[in-house]
């Protein structure tokens, strides 16, 4: 992985990243100015980069000071644009821990430990049919394949509706790159979709869709994850149509988009380091090693660059006065590469242990909710993979996500030994 990046990249622009994450550039933040102040240059008001590991937990952990409830993108909002938009992402406690725990039934540890034998069964048929060539854009013919058809399966959607779900999860949550949109976020005039989600036509389609599939829940007997969320949970109470449908479009969004770039991380570094390679070829599914491979993995993916919060009051921090309505920005991505924490965070240990990365935002309310799925999709497809080649090998430039909020290989072409 070559580090383009001369340590003063401008970490508003989506550009930016299409060269790959600028280590560099939050290194020297980390270490001069862990709390800085950034100007955006497309008439955001600006905000604070909070880059360092222990810094991002303290705040993550601090929702009465720094909330979600006003957006957790750069993007400047409305309340009218955030009433129509948010998911319970953009919640505080206990609106948030409501709807959590509505939600977490479906998603819990022991419920996604059930899926395993399905997981793999869909991870072998994606890697046979990706395999029937030696060389292969794994991003487009594996990482992106497996995602949304486990989703699909677990939220009860038909699998003939999973390639189209991953199209409009791409122009959702990819709204900045114009290999997934037609409506660039900042390239062309999206106002009209201000009240849909991510600011895409996309998310009318994944509104209406949503709505088909709660309607035939209500009136169809169904044993699904969808069903079950639109039950009522012991204390009687339910997700509203407005909920279900914010829900439907962050799981088909971040539920998909997320664990493809964890799994092209993981593939890129399988490719490209046969020490790497060469621990886990051979290993039993059941071998320990798998475990804390996926975590680092994940760790050094860390695909969901930052988010956003909004100060309540003030407050200071390294000697910075953050003041009540400003943005601060959680860099997770930066917080998994900080030498505070992790030793030789540049390199892949996949032995590493403990680990505990900011991958999915341990350390507060907000920690993800598909975090079980990510890790059980991760590890077995690239256990199914490995059963599989001999030997695999990068042939071309790989090429990133126009996003400055999620990190991500769009494409990465191998060559396989079988």
């Amino acid at each position: 992985m070559i580090i383009n990046d001369d340590s003063h990249a401008d970490l508003t622009s989506h550009d930016t990243f299409t060269k790959g994450f600028p280590y560099n550039t939050f290194k020297r933040l980390r270490d001069e100015d862990p709390c800085a102040w950034i100007d955006e240059t497309d008439g955001g008001k600006g905000f604070w980069a909070i880059t360092r590991y222990e810094d991002i937990k303290e705040l993550n952990r601090q929702p009465q000071i720094f909330s979600s409830a006003k957006g957790i993108r750069l993007e400047e909002q409305t309340e009218e644009e955030y009433l129509a938009r948010r998911t319970f992402q953009e919640t505080d406690p206990p609106e948030h821990t409501r709807q959590r725990m509505i939600l977490h039934r479906a998603f819990s540890h022991k419920m996604i430990a059930k899926y395993e034998e399905l997981v793999r069964e869909l991870a072998a048929e994606v890697c046979d049919a990706a395999l029937t060539s030696n060389e292969v854009d794994v991003v487009k013919q594996i990482a992106r394949k497996l995602p949304m058809r486990m989703l699909g399966r677990v939220l009860g959607t038909p699998d003939e509706d999973g390639e189209w779900l991953v199209d409009k999860g791409d122009e959702l949550i990819a709204n900045s790159d114009p290999d997934f949109t037609d409506h660039v976020i900042d390239k062309v005039d999206t106002d009209e979709y201000r009240f849909m989600p991510f600011r895409s036509p996309a998310g009318k389609d994944v509104y209406d869709y949503a709505k088909k599939q709660m309607d035939l829940r209500l009136h169809t007997k169904m044993h699904d994850v969808l069903a079950l969320l639109l039950e009522p949970n012991k204390d009687g109470d339910t997700l509203s149509e407005l909920e279900f449908k914010n829900f439907f479009a962050l799981a088909v969004a971040a539920g998909n988009d997320t664990t493809r770039y964890s799994l092209a991380m993981s593939m890129f570094h399988l490719a490209n380091k046969p020490q790497v390679f060469n621990q886990l070829h051979g290993k039993a599914d059941d071998d320990p090693i798998w475990d804390t491979a996926v975590e680092e993995f994940i760790r050094y993916a860390a695909p969901t660059l930052h988010f956003r919060r909004t100060a309540l009051e003030d407050y200071e921090l390294h000697g910075k006065q953050i003041k009540a309505g400003d943005k601060v920005v959680l860099w997770f991505t930066s917080g998994n590469f900080d030498e505070r924490q992790f030793d030789d965070p540049m390199s892949i240990n996949i032995e590493r242990s403990p680990n505990q990365h900011m991958a999915f935002g341990q350390g507060g309310p907000h920690a993800c909710l598909g975090m079980w799925l990510a890790r059980l999709e991760v590890k077995v497809t690239l256990q199914e993979l490995l059963k599989r080649v001999t030997s695999m090998q990068q042939i071309e430039k790989e090429k990133y996500l126009r996003s400055n909020f999620i990190r991500g290989i769009k494409s990465l072409m191998v060559r396989f030994q079988r």
